[in-house]
């Protein structure tokens, strides 16, 4: 198999979420096939921000893609998960 490159936008739950803290839980719960190669945090509107992952994902486990959305979405503070660029590298 090959991989994935995929970018992910991790939407807080509210204005008072702390984003290094999703940064730094995401560390811990991403799969075993999946690489963090840079996250940064950018603006959306009247105060919001989001967190951007761009990740490098072996798709060897058919299942990936669903641990992976699970693992972000049990972030403490995160409300919504949307990917919103994959590429096969």
């Amino acid at each position: 198999m090959g991989q994935i490159a995929s970018t992910y936008d991790l939407m807080p739950e509210s204005t008072e979420v702390d984003l290094n803290g999703v940064i730094e839980a995401l560390h811990k719960v991403v799969p075993a096939g999946v690489e963090i190669k840079e996250t940064n945090i950018k603006p959306v509107a009247f105060g919001l921000e989001k967190v951007v992952a761009f990740l490098i994902i072996d798709d060897s486990d058919e299942e990936i893609g669903g641990k992976l959305e699970e693992a972000l979405q049990s972030i403490p503070g995160i409300g919504e998960v949307s990917n919103v660029d994959s590429t096969v590298l």
